[in-house]
C-alpha cells in the first residue's frame, strides 16, 4: 500500500477498477431492485466508480435533512424554521381553492375547543356554554357571520380537519340563540341534506351542524341542495352550518375560509377560563409553555395542553407531564395519520407524509415524484394481484400541504451546477419527520417491504439529494430498530456491486452515528478489520465523516485496517486498491476536519510505527495537501498550505509537525513522486496569487534539513515548466532564493 503504486492502478488520478483476486461478486441484488435492474447494474459495474471522497462529504453536507444540521448550513439549521406559505408562483397562498364554487376569504381568528367527533345528536347545553367561554374572535367578524347566517340560515365554513372549525359552528349557533343544536351524520349525502333537516323533530331543534361534509366529483355540495335545505330551516326558524375540507366539491356554493389564530392567544384564552388571571400569566411564562409554543399545534392540541396546565397548577400533575405534552401531541397526530382508514386519509396521502418525511425541506415536486413510487409500492402489498394504478392529476398543492401540517417556500437547493431556486416543502414542525418514520417502521410492519424496495431505488437513484436521503431516513429506522434496518436496508447496500450503494450505505452509518444511534463505531470496527472488500470500503469511507468526533478511535481504525492490507504488499495484484484509496482519502479528510490539531498530533505520535502506517499517513497527507480552501475557486490556497501559513507564527509546534511530513513525504520513495507533483502544482499556483508565494516562501527553508532535500528541491525550482508547456515561472527563482545551503 504505497502512494506511487496506487496512482499507477489509478486508484487517486482515476477511479480504480476491480483489482485482480477480488472476491467473487455478490448474487444478491441491492435492496428494493427487479431482476431486470439487477442486470442493468451488472452492465453498468465496469463504468461504476467510487465518488471523490470530498464530492461525496460535500452532497452529505448539502442535501442531509435539518434535523440532522450536518456541517455549517444556515438554511438548513436545527431548528424550526418559519415562513410565509408561498405557491409556485411565489404568491402567498390566503385560502383554499374549491371546484366550481365561490369562495370568500377571511383572515380572522376564531378559535376554541374542538369537539369529539359525534355521528349524530344533541349537544348538551353546558357543552356550548363552555366553548363560547373559551371562543377567542375578532368581534366584527363574528358579526358579519352571524348576519350571514341569519340572512341565509346556511353558513359553509372550510378548512382543514382539527383547526377549530366544528367549534366556530357550534359557539356561532349558540350566540345566535339557535338552540338546541343537534349533531348531523357526517355521512348525510348532499342530496339526502334536505330530508334529513325534514326528519327531525319540529318545534324543537334550531341548530345544525354538519361537519365534515363529504363530497366527489360525482356527488358535489350543489346550490339546489342549499336553497332546499334553507326552505326546510325556513319553516321552523332554524339555522345549519357545514363545515367541510379544503378539497370539497362546490358548485355553485358561496364559503369561507378560515384559519384559526396563533396559539398563544388560542392557550391564553383556554387559560383563563381555568385558573385565575395572575396565575394565567404565570403559566403563559413557563418554559414549558415556550417550548411547547414554538412548535407547530392544532387548536385541540392547545386545549388539552391548557387542560393540562391547570391540572399542573392544582398540582395534580408533575412538570415532566407537561414537558412531555409536545412531543406527546406530535406523535398522537401521526398515528392518526396511519390508524386512520382510507375514508379520512387516502393511501396515497399516507405515502405522500412518508416521502416528506424523507425530504423534509426538499424540492416538493421531487418529493411528489418519489411519494407516487412509494404508492405503487404499497398497492402492490395491499392488492398484490392487481396492477398499480396511480392518478396521473388530480392532487393540490396545498391541499396536500395542509393535510400534512406542512408549508411551501422558494429557497435554493444545491446542485453540481450551482444553486437553482426551486418550490420546496417542509414540516411546520421540524420533529415530525424522525417521529412519522419512528412510527411507521416500528408500528406498521406490513409496509416494511414497500418501504426497503422504495429505499433500494432511491439509492439507485442518479441525483445526489434523492440518495443523501435514502441515507438519511435509513439512519433514522437505524436509530429506531438497528437490527432491522442493519439486516434489511444497510447491510444489502454495504455489500453491493455497485459504490453509489455502498456510499449511501456509508452516508447512513454516518447519520446515525451523528443522530446518537447506538454501537456504529462497532460496526465500522468489525467492517474495518473484516476479509470483505466491499465492507472494509464502506467503513473506511464512513470513519473519515465521523472521525473529527472521535479522532484517535477513527485513526486507530484506520491504522488497523492499514496493517490488514499491507501484508498484500508483496503480490499488488491483489491489494485492495479501493480501500487503499479510501484509507489515504480518509486520512486527509481528518487533517483538514475541525479536528485538524489532535489528528495531525496523532498521526506523528504512530508516524514510525510499522510500514504500513507510516504509508498511510505519507499518502493521507500528500492527498490532503492536493486540497484548496475554497473547491470553487482554482485560484484559493492550498488548504494545508493555508494551515501552516496561519501557524507559523502562532504555533510553533503545529508549523513544524506539518514541515516534519512534508519532509517524510518527499525523502520517501513511495510518495516523493507524488509530493513533488503536489509541490509542482503550488508553485505554479504562487505565480498567480502572491499569498500562495508568500506561504511558500515561509515553508520551503523548513523543508531543507540535508544536502539531499536542498538538492531535491533546487531540482524542482530550476527545470520545472510552466502551465502548457510555457518558460519556467518567474516566481519559481524567487522561490528558490528562499532555500538554505546545506
Amino acid at each position: 500500500m504505497n502512494e506511487q503504486k496506487t496512482q499507477k492502478s489509478g486508484a487517486a488520478a482515476a477511479p480504480p477498477k476491480q483489482p485482480a483476486g477480488s472476491p467473487p461478486l455478490s448474487q444478491q441484488p441491492p435492496s428494493g431492485m427487479q431482476p431486470g435492474q439487477a442486470a442493468a447494474a451488472e452492465q453498468t459495474e465496469e463504468s461504476d466508480k467510487p465518488q471523490d471522497a470530498w464530492a461525496a462529504r460535500r452532497d452529505l453536507i448539502d442535501h442531509s435533512p435539518r434535523t440532522m444540521n450536518i456541517g455549517a448550513r444556515a438554511q438548513f439549521g436545527g431548528g424550526t424554521v418559519r415562513g410565509d406559505q408561498n405557491n409556485i408562483a411565489g404568491n402567498q397562498i390566503s385560502g383554499d381553492v374549491f371546484l366550481g364554487g365561490k369562495t370568500e376569504v377571511h383572515q380572522w381568528t376564531l378559535t376554541g375547543l374542538s369537539t369529539p367527533s359525534l355521528a349524530s345528536g344533541e349537544v348538551p347545553p353546558h357543552r356550548l356554554q363552555q366553548l363560547d367561554a373559551s371562543f377567542v374572535a375578532a368581534a366584527d367578524t363574528v358579526e358579519e357571520l352571524l348576519q350571514t347566517l341569519r340572512r341565509d340560515r346556511v353558513l359553509v365554513l372550510t378548512g382543514a380537519r382539527f383547526t377549530g372549525r366544528r367549534t366556530a359552528a357550534l359557539v356561532l349557533l349558540h350566540r345566535l340563540g339557535a338552540t338546541p343544536v343537534h349533531i348531523l351524520d357526517r355521512d348525510t349525502a348532499p342530496g339526502t341534506l334536505a330530508d334529513q333537516l325534514a326528519a327531525r323533530e319540529e318545534g324543537r331543534v334550531r341548530g345544525y351542524v354538519l361537519g365534515d361534509l363529504t363530497t366527489r366529483r360525482g356527488s358535489p355540495l350543489r346550490e339546489s341542495h342549499v336553497l332546499a335545505a334553507r326552505d326546510r330551516l325556513a319553516e321552523r326558524d332554524a339555522y345549519l352550518v357545514i363545515t367541510a375540507g379544503p378539497d370539497a366539491v362546490l358548485e355553485d356554493v358561496p364559503s369561507v375560509a378560515w384559519q384559526p389564530p396563533a396559539g398563544a392567544e388560542i392557550l391564553a384564552a383556554h387559560l383563563r377560563t381555568l385558573v385565575p388571571p395572575a396565575r394565567a400569566a404565570e403559566l403563559m411564562d413557563h418554559p414549558a409553555v415556550a417550548d411547547f409554543l414554538g412548535h407547530s399545534h392544532q387548536p385541540r392540541e392547545i386545549a388539552d395542553f391548557a387542560r393540562l396546565l391547570g391540572r399542573y397548577s392544582a398540582a395534580e400533575v408533575a412538570e415532566e407531564a407537561i414537558a412531555a405534552f409536545s412531543r406527546l401531541s406530535l406523535e398522537n397526530q401521526v398515528q392518526e395519520w396511519f390508524e386512520g382508514d382510507e375514508r379520512t386519509i387516502h393511501l396515497r396521502d399516507k405515502a405522500f407524509l412518508v416521502a416528506l418525511a424523507a425530504f423534509d425541506g426538499g424540492p416538493y415536486a421531487l418529493t411528489a415524484e418519489l411519494s407516487d413510487l412509494l404508492y405503487r409500492y404499497l398497492l402492490a402489498v395491499e392488492h398484490p394481484d392487481h396492477p398499480p394504478e396511480v392518478p396521473v392529476f388530480g392532487t393540490h398543492i396545498g391541499k396536500r400541504l395542509q393535510l400534512a401540517r406542512a408549508e411551501g417556500f422558494a429557497a435554493d437547493e444545491h446542485t453540481e451546477w450551482g444553486p437553482v431556486t426551486q418550490y420546496k416543502a417542509r414540516f411546520l414542525d421540524d420533529r415530525t419527520s424522525l417521529v412519522l418514520l419512528d412510527v411507521v417502521w416500528t408500528s406498521h410492519p406490513s409496509a416494511r417491504p414497500a418501504l426497503v424496495k422504495w429505499l433500494g431505488r432511491l439509492a439507485d437513484d442518479g441525483r445526489p439529494l434523492v440518495r443523501t436521503r435514502a441515507a438519511s431516513t435509513a439512519a433514522v429506522l437505524a436509530r429506531t430498530d438497528l437490527p432491522s434496518a442493519m439486516a434489511l436496508v444497510i447491510e444489502p447496500w454495504a455489500t453491493s456491486r455497485l459504490f453509489r450503494h455502498r456510499l449511501v450505505a456509508a452516508n447512513a452509518l454516518t447519520l446515525a452515528h451523528h443522530i446518537g444511534t447506538p454501537n456504529i463505531p462497532r460496526i465500522l470496527d468489525d467492517w474495518s478489520s473484516g476479509e470483505d472488500r466491499r465492507l472494509r470500503w464502506v467503513a473506511t469511507r464512513a470513519y473519515a465523516l465521523i472521525g473529527p468526533e472521535l479522532p484517535e478511535k477513527a485513526l486507530a481504525a484506520l491504522r488497523a485496517a492499514a496493517r490488514s492490507l499491507h501484508q498484500d504488499l508483496d503480490a499488488p495484484d491483489d491489494i485492495d486498491w479501493e480501500t487503499a484509496t479510501e484509507l489515504f482519502d480518509a486520512v486527509a479528510l481528518l487533517l483538514l476536519s475541525p479536528a485538524h490539531d489532535p489528528v495531525l498530533v496523532e498521526l506523528l505520535k504512530h508516524l514510525d510505527d510499522d510500514p504500513a502506517v507510516r504509508a498511510l499517513t505519507l499518502g493521507g497527507f500528500v492527498h490532503a495537501c492536493r486540497q484548496q480552501e475554497d473547491e470553487h475557486d482554482p485560484s484559493s490556497r492550498p488548504a494545508v498550505l493555508a494551515w501552516f501559513a496561519e501557524t507559523a507564527t502562532t504555533d510553533a509546534q503545529t508549523a513544524a509537525g506539518l514541515a516534519l511530513l512534508w519532509r517524510r513525504a518527499l525523502g520517501d520513495r513511495s510518495t516523493t513522486g507524488n509530493a513533488l507533483d503536489v509541490l509542482r502544482d503550488w508553485v505554479l499556483l504562487a505565480d498567480r496569487s502572491p499569498a500562495v508565494e508568500w506561504a511558500l516562501a515561509a515553508l520551503l527553508p523548513r523543508l531543507v534539513t540535508s544536502s539531499t532535500e536542498y538538492q531535491r528541491l533546487s531540482h524542482l525550482l530550476r527545470t520545472m515548466p510552466g502551465e502548457d508547456g510555457a518558460p519556467p515561472p518567474q516566481v519559481a527563482a524567487r522561490l528558490l532564493t528562499t532555500l538554505p545551503h546545506s
